[in-house]
């Protein structure tokens, strides 16, 4: 299995000392867990990332990005020196980005410039997108279209909806104008899931990839503890159950996902 989308290297995991995030990872390989991908957020999580990326190299991978809840007026220097930190470790997709209207609206504009600045700026690096969506489908799709008119050649890098909870109606939406994967979470194990499992089967398994998001929403049955990777398990089973299929035809397939997408 892969972990597309984990954040094992934020402070959550410091309460198990200053190897915590480490052991995180360790926990994770025994659980069978590959590789993981490591997203950005802001000039903050540069240090810990690359202190993790030093300590378990070659079991995590790292992604660069400016989170849309961080995008201020001066998002271009924060870009800057997210990527020029992280660009040395051969980083495995711009991410993540995106749009989030949940917290507020009020760098709405310069979240649309930031947003569609790193879609161009993986276009140029050849490199996919991890995309943060939150209360925001019109916008993202929006700025996908903008940077998609702003590129040379019309075309963009392959893309990414992390954590992706909406309904078959919004992966029809999506997959109007573009042909992304989705990461798929412990949300889908929740009670309250909605109509996130009939999504899992609009998607199909050719474009599914598995995440945790950890240290957020840990899937059931450890939902309400400090998520981590090697709990990645938990929603891979419950994928396969969604779709009538093995667990392992499941792991097969979004870890050969997973490896077209980040190029592992």
């Amino acid at each position: 299995m892969i972990d597309t989308h984990t954040h094992l290297y934020m402070d959550e995991f410091l309460e198990d000392g200053p190897e915590g995030a480490a052991l995180a990872v360790d926990r994770a390989v025994e659980a069978g867990v590959s590789m993981m991908v490591l997203p950005a957020v802001d000039r903050e999580s540069v240090a810990p990332i690359i202190d993790l990326h030093t300590r378990r190299s070659g079991k995590v991978a790292v992604a660069f990005g400016l989170h849309p809840t961080e995008v201020g007026e001066d998002w271009e220097e924060e870009l800057r020196a997210i990527a020029d930190a992280l660009l040395p470790l051969s980083p495995v997709a711009v991410g993540e980005v995106g749009m989030d209207l949940y917290w507020s609206r009020d760098n709405l504009d310069l979240q649309k410039k930031a947003f569609v600045a790193q879609l161009l700026m993986a276009r140029d690096l050849d490199l996919p997108v991890i995309i943060h969506c939150r209360q925001a489908l019109d916008e993202c799709l929006e700025c996908i279209e903008t940077a998609r008119e702003a590129s040379p050649d019309g075309k963009l890098s392959t893309l990414v909806f992390h954590s992706f909870t909406g309904s078959p109606e919004d992966v029809r939406r999506i997959r109007s104008i573009c042909d992304p994967y989705f990461g798929i979470n412990g949300v889908v194990t929740f009670k309250n899931a909605g109509s996130l499992p009939d999504a899992v089967r609009e998607i199909g398994m050719q474009r599914l990839l598995l995440e945790t998001d950890s240290p957020f929403l840990a899937p059931v049955p450890m939902r309400g503890r400090r998520n981590e990777s090697s709990y990645v398990t938990f929603i891979n089973d419950k994928i396969a159950g969604i779709l009538g299929v093995s667990s392992s035809e499941v792991d097969i397939a979004t870890s050969s996902n997973a490896n077209t997408v980040f190029g592992f």
